[in-house]
């Protein structure tokens, strides 16, 4: 009799527990789900300026960080750091405005739109100042996806939109097949 209470309690907390676990890995899914854009990316913004992005994986995996490159001339270089603080994703974004806000993710039900919020900066004296106020990335599939980055000024908000696709490079192997059929054509 004994052991019939005790089994639906042991099964209650295992329940319990897995539930937490599969509630505080909902961060870790976002960024695992980020680590798949490292490679280089091409697209444009928002009113056709070409765009060159960049994704790479550092600290062992611990930290993702994104180059951004628009214009030409006088080019924006923009770097961003996500990475995990415990069960928060996070993304540091350095700046031309010359701050660093810091934004926490929230995740879509699906996984594949991940938003990120501003919760504070350094280098901005007041909220008043120029900042990115957030940061949208939608996974369309897996060689397109979009960035969609909302910057605040005193109280007036400008987004833009970056359309990017995954950068297609040649492999040596491939390169070196097509220099040796057009070798034979001549």
């Amino acid at each position: 009799m004994r052991l019939i209470r005790v089994c639906p309690l042991v099964v209650l907390l295992l329940l319990l527990n897995s539930a937490t676990a599969f509630a505080q890995s909902s961060a870790a899914q976002s960024f695992n789900r980020l680590k798949t854009l490292v490679g280089s990316w091409s697209g444009e913004r928002s009113d056709g300026t070409p765009v060159q992005v960049s994704f790479r994986s550092t600290g062992a995996g611990s930290a993702l960080v994104s180059e951004l490159i628009a214009g030409h001339g006088n080019s924006e270089d923009m770097i961003s750091v996500f990475h995990l603080d415990g069960e928060i994703l996070l993304v540091t974004h350095y700046c031309t405005a010359g701050n660093q806000p810091r934004m926490k993710a929230a995740a879509s039900p699906d996984g594949k739109i991940i938003s990120f919020n501003f919760f504070d900066a350094t280098n901005l004296a007041s909220l008043n100042g120029g900042h990115m106020q957030s940061l949208v990335i939608a996974l369309l599939d897996a060689d397109h996806h979009s960035e969609t980055w909302t910057f605040m000024d005193h109280g007036k908000m400008a987004t833009e939109v970056l359309r990017l696709s995954r950068a297609r490079i040649a492999t040596p192997v491939k390169a070196l097949a097509r220099t040796e059929r057009a070798t034979q054509k001549i």
